[in-house]
């Protein structure tokens, strides 16, 4: 039989995880990031932060003005909208008692403290399977929960370069170089939404996964996910899947490609902004007729494959065809030109013209959500379609500590009294 909170939350026009209750105690990138996916799919979460200074994110930038502020931190509005949020310190002993209270009616719990940690505090998945049967506990670390480098501390750098990525980005004359971002935190957080919801939704009775018919609704017992962001990286799709399946076929290692090395491709400056070129070493002789460039191909220099790899050389086509055609046109006149015929050119965005693009404003993609203190700001909202099923509008992330009242007085039943103490004590 389906529980009802899983009837309501497939009822004709609801969001898919509307129903679903997240307690989110993760900080950093990942784990947050995990709670926030959840939340955009209708899952009602509470974000649950250090008393103070709050998740560690609120340190980070951008802030507006370039003036740091707890509350206008670009990184934490990012990683939090939809969220409530309370403060407790959960390593008290006074934290301990009241994390449980929390936990009441909680399906799903996101937690990034180092492996070992909530068992030490009598708080490990363990001690709440015991409490919370159907509770499915997501914990977020470095290297997982066991394993030889569970106790080591990492951050987007070590994982990107022990996940095997960096090796083949960078300059081929210079070591091994990050791309910037924090691609593999995110790639994290998106691998831990996915199991936390297969968990939720497919594990059966002892007999596991799809067990009593399976489907939804199927899940009578708890379930502990552990993600590594070392595993997430180095089994992702953004080239390390590919690069690892193609070595064992050919024992190649993939390494960086010299600059400039594939005449006329690449990000080129044009007269409104950077148009990025795609132009493959077949399709070479087609892109300089479609241009009228003929001439180009009876010179000895691009004549063959191997004279147009020599060092400099695109900078010469560059100079001598490429750049006075492109500086006199804009990103949208040259992609309408050569895409119409068959060129996959394409503008190169900068924020604003993103927020712009006509293709996400027709698909609502982005969506305004106004805090407090930070003030409106255009989060990317309904990325994913789900037949008649509608995702909430956004809400905004919470300030630090800002449902503590509404959640310890009026769910937990705590007097005002019991709370101001709490805040005293520095436990909440």
């Amino acid at each position: 039989m389906i529980p009802a909170r899983v009837a309501k939350a497939t009822a004709k026009g609801t969001a898919p995880l509307h129903g679903v209750r997240v307690v989110d105690l993760s900080t950093g990138i990942a784990g947050p990031f995990c709670a926030k996916l959840l939340a955009t799919l209708g899952a009602s979460v509470l974000k649950v932060e250090p008393p103070r200074d709050g998740d560690p994110s609120r340190q980070v930038g951008p802030f507006p003005g370039d003036v740091p502020h707890p509350e206008k931190s670009g990184l934490f509005l990012h990683l939090n909208t939809s969220k409530r949020g309370v403060t407790l310190d959960v390593g008290s002993a006074m934290g301990r008692r009241l994390l449980p209270a929390l936990l009441e009616g909680c399906d799903i719990l996101v937690e990034s403290f180092p492996p070992g940690a909530m068992a030490g505090w009598g708080l490990g998945a363990a001690d709440f399977q015991a409490r919370f049967p159907r509770l499915v506990t997501v914990s977020v670390s470095g290297f997982g929960q066991d394993g030889p480098y569970r106790d080591w501390k990492t951050s987007e750098i070590i994982t990107y370069a022990m996940g095997g990525a960096m090796f083949s980005t960078g300059l081929p004359e210079r070591e091994p170089h990050k791309l910037a971002g924090s691609v593999a935190m995110h790639q994290a957080g998106y691998l831990a939404a996915l199991a936390a919801v297969t968990s939720y939704y497919g594990y059966g009775s002892r007999g596991g996964y799809g067990a009593r018919g399976g489907g939804v609704g199927a899940r009578v017992e708890g379930d502990h996910v552990d993600v590594s962001l070392f595993e997430a990286l180095a089994s992702s799709q953004d080239r390390r899947t590919t690069q690892l399946i193609a070595h064992q076929y050919t024992g190649i290692i993939n390494g960086r490609r010299p600059a400039g090395t594939l005449l006329g491709a690449g990000v080129r400056p044009c007269k409104d902004g950077f148009v990025n070129i795609s132009v493959t070493d077949q399709a070479f002789e087609r892109f300089v007729r479609m241009m009228g460039w003929e001439r180009a191909l009876e010179d000895p220099r691009y004549a063959t494959v191997e004279s147009r790899a020599v060092p400099g050389r695109s900078d010469e086509f560059d100079i001598e065809y490429l750049l006075p055609w492109l500086l006199e046109r804009t990103m949208e006149e040259i992609c309408t030109f050569a895409q119409e015929r068959r060129f996959p050119f394409t503008p190169v965005y900068n924020p604003e013209s993103l927020l712009e693009e006509a293709f996400f404003q027709e698909r609502g993609l982005w969506q305004g959500v106004g805090h407090p203190v930070a003030g409106r700001l255009e989060h990317a909202g309904g990325n994913m379609r789900f037949g008649e099923a509608r995702l909430p509008q956004l809400g905004a992330a919470p300030m630090l500590g800002e449902h503590n009242a509404p959640v310890y007085c009026g769910e937990l039943g705590l007097s005002p009294l019991e709370v101001a103490m709490l805040r005293q004590r520095d436990v909440i």
